[in-house]
């Protein structure tokens, strides 16, 4: 995946529940969640998992797939988002923070505690066909870690996750997006066959695939907005 016209249209999510605050605009309600994928489907369009959609570019079967993710592992992708991607036969890949399963968002200071999956969440979710793929030991910038630390966070969350699934975790996503030629290098080094960034950069490929924020403000009309504003940044549209 090289060329601005390779890369696929991902939406990245983190939490979808019902909130009084949310500083960090992490947070999607349920109705609205649900009006977001009920506008995916009236489309014709498929969200899949990250997994999903890049076997299927690979042989120009995408049709009119679209990546669905969700960043953290939070606890209400089980209990919310889950029931309704099963609905529409959708399927998403989350990034858990492997060694925070049953914990919670300690990274995020000052701002409302929400509950991440425990190991029995993540099996149960697999099973439902989501992906499960890795977002770091800790949720720590890895462009602050040291060359030991960021070969830690990479393989130790791979392998707890495998352990905990019993199945290979093949993708990855930069804790805050942050990536450079280093850690680029070290997750393809690792042996993830994809990784996740947030925004476009240089490094963007198949281990620094670029995503667009959904959020609880995004109906119909900006939803719609951000689907042509990327095939106008990539030259590539469904």
């Amino acid at each position: 995946m090289t060329g601005r016209a390779a890369m696929p249209y991902i939406l990245m999510y983190h939490s979808v529940d019902g909130y009084d605050s949310d500083p960090l605009l992490v947070t999607v309600s349920p109705q609205r969640f649900a009006g977001q994928m009920d506008w995916l489907r009236r489309r014709g369009l498929r969200g899949v998992s990250v997994r999903e959609l890049l076997v299927a570019e690979a042989s120009g079967q995408a049709g009119r797939m679209v990546g669905l993710t969700f960043d953290d592992g939070y606890a209400d992708f089980a209990s919310e988002a889950v029931p309704v991607l099963l609905r529409h036969g959708f399927t998403a890949t989350v990034f858990a923070v492997a060694g925070l399963l049953g914990g919670h968002n300690a990274w995020d200071r000052d701002c409302p505690r929400k509950a991440l999956m425990t190991a029995a969440d993540l099996r149960r979710v697999a099973g439902a066909g989501m992906e499960v793929a890795s977002h770091s030991v800790h949720h720590v910038s890895l462009t602050g870690a040291s060359d030991a630390e960021l070969e830690m966070e990479l393989k130790e969350s791979r392998a707890v996750l495998e352990d905990v699934l019993d199945r290979e975790i093949t993708g990855f996503a930069y804790p805050y997006g942050h990536a450079g030629a280093r850690e680029v290098d070290a997750v393809r080094s690792a042996g993830y066959s994809y990784a996740c960034a947030v925004r476009p950069s240089e490094f963007s490929g198949r281990h620094a695939l670029a995503r667009t924020y959904a959020g609880d403000r995004d109906g119909p009309l900006r939803l719609r907005a951000k689907h042509l504003r990327h095939g106008l940044r990539w030259g590539w549209n469904r």
